[in-house]
């Protein structure tokens, strides 16, 4: 690739080049120790003398702007406070609408970047080691073969047709998902699959019901599209169906596994969200995050199993199951809305990057995927024990657990007035990191208490971490003497 040089006309070239590349190495356009062409080269692509290009690399070079290293070439050389380029602040007519960007919540997202502490009890993350790196490793060697065959050309916008199979038949056999591969589409994520299903289906000011607690980052989706985002109340058996308000386009809910709280929802709040669904021409967004990690009691359908009105997405995500960093999802789309759906996401990315997809359809079929469940899912049960003997033992007096079945995070709801914000921040001087469940209310919180993600924490270490917690609460909370001798340490 040319450095990017304009020589115009016949006179002062030397000083031409000279100017452009004093300005560009002083204002960091070129960086500091990047390299430049040889003399003999830059002349040739700028129909200069030789000389003339070796004269100004001196010059630069007495003045300290580029550095020569002999029989290796001519190196920038960044003066220690280059000034920065100052750009016209022109009024721009779209000055609002990127306010109101600049204005959108981004929840979660700090969590996700931030150094974790030595004991992070944070959601949504498994631990790197259990990752089966040598079977991931050959399905990649093998995905740069496929790729080989295809190289130079777009993929298929939906994704990879043996990839979206491997889908269909995985999702067929662990949550009951009735579908067709070509009601698969492949994802960069769950994420993208659930802005692509509010591009599709919402305009301005259209109603979208979600849970309340909830994801905030589906919350966040849906109202960056303008809609108006209703909270509806959850209970022991789920979100309460009957909270639903008239006109909703779009209902998202977690039923297996209810983000964050945890219980599942029941199966007759499940007949009566369809039904309700089906009266409103809504569609619902079945985020099925987590429910691989079933730990008791039986299995459940899914949503999408018991839909006979093709009013459920189903949405899915290998992040949490593999590793976030593979950005790779799904969603199951009703018929009515597959054309639509595929339209907006070629308009978004035209496809989701091929290479993943053929190491995951390798990984699916080839049986690795479901080998890793079973390892983690024994893993994530012996963490699940710990945290229960604790939240219902020693930690009993401070919190109750919600009882959950499946995924790998609880909710524990304080049982008296307790300092929530205290609690953490001791907690986190102690290097452990504690998650409250008020960040996932939009409104005031109903419930404070803790929200406890094990997938990225060992077990032993949940002791030590919980000890110390313990500890914290006996300063900040002590009990009384009667309660305290009923409460044993392990």
């Amino acid at each position: 690739m040319e450095l990017h040089i304009l020589i115009d006309g016949t006179r002062d070239l030397g000083g031409q080049l000279y100017r452009q590349l004093s300005e560009a190495i002083r204002s960091g356009r070129l960086t500091d120790g990047q390299q430049l062409p040889p003399s003999r080269l830059l002349a040739s692509q700028l129909g200069l003398s030789r000389k003339t290009v070796s004269d100004v690399y001196d010059k630069l070079g007495y003045e300290k702007l580029l550095v020569g290293k002999v029989g290796v070439g001519s190196f920038v050389q960044t003066p220690h406070a280059s000034p920065q380029r100052r750009h016209a602040s022109t009024p721009l007519a779209s000055a609002q609408r990127i306010a109101r960007w600049e204005a959108t919540p981004t929840p979660l997202r700090r969590a996700s970047q931030e150094e974790p502490a030595r004991y992070a009890f944070i959601g949504g993350r498994a631990t790197p080691a259990h990752f089966p790196q040598d079977e991931w490793r050959a399905c990649m060697l093998h995905a740069l073969r496929q790729g080989g065959q295809a190289r130079g050309r777009y993929g298929p916008v939906a994704g990879l047709p043996a990839l979206r199979a491997a889908i269909a038949g995985h999702a067929a056999f662990s949550r009951g998902i009735h579908c067709t591969e070509e009601q698969v589409l492949v994802t960069s994520g769950a994420q993208q699959a659930l802005h692509l299903l509010a591009l599709t289906l919402l305009e301005a000011g259209d109603t979208v019901a979600v849970e309340e607690p909830g994801y905030p980052v589906a919350r966040a989706v849906f109202a960056s599209q303008g809609a108006r985002v209703v909270g509806i109340d959850v209970d022991e058996d789920g979100l309460i169906v009957g909270q639903i308000p008239d006109g909703t386009r779009l209902i998202y809910v977690t039923p297996a596994h209810q983000f964050p709280l945890g219980m599942p929802m029941s199966m007759a709040r499940r007949h009566a969200l369809l039904e309700r669904a089906q009266q409103l021409g809504a569609i619902i967004i079945e985020d099925d995050y987590d429910s691989a990690f079933r730990y008791e009691g039986r299995p459940e359908d899914s949503l999408q199993s018991m839909d006979r009105y093709g009013v459920v997405a189903h949405v899915g995500s290998f992040s949490k199951i593999m590793l976030p960093e593979l950005r790779l999802g799904y969603v199951v789309l009703p018929q009515a809305i597959v054309a639509a759906v595929e339209t907006v996401k070629y308009l978004s990315d035209c496809h989701t990057a091929s290479l993943g997809q053929h190491a995951l359809a390798k990984f699916i079929s080839d049986g690795h995927l479901l080998r890793h469940i079973r390892r983690c899912h024994d893993i994530y049960a012996g963490r699940r024990e710990r945290l229960q003997h604790w939240f219902n033992g020693p930690l009993s007096p401070w919190f109750r657990l919600v009882p959950a079945s499946a995924g790998f995070h609880v909710a524990a709801l304080a049982q008296a007035p307790l300092d929530i914000a205290e609690l953490l921040r001791r907690a986190r001087l102690a290097d452990i990191s504690l998650y409250a469940l008020s960040g996932f209310y939009h409104g005031e919180a109903r419930h404070a208490g803790l929200f406890l993600g094990y997938g990225a924490i060992d077990k032993l270490d949940i002791d030590t971490a919980l000890a110390q917690v313990l500890a914290i609460l006996q300063e900040i909370a002590p009990l009384p003497l009667s309660a305290v001798a009923n409460d044993s340490v392990p």
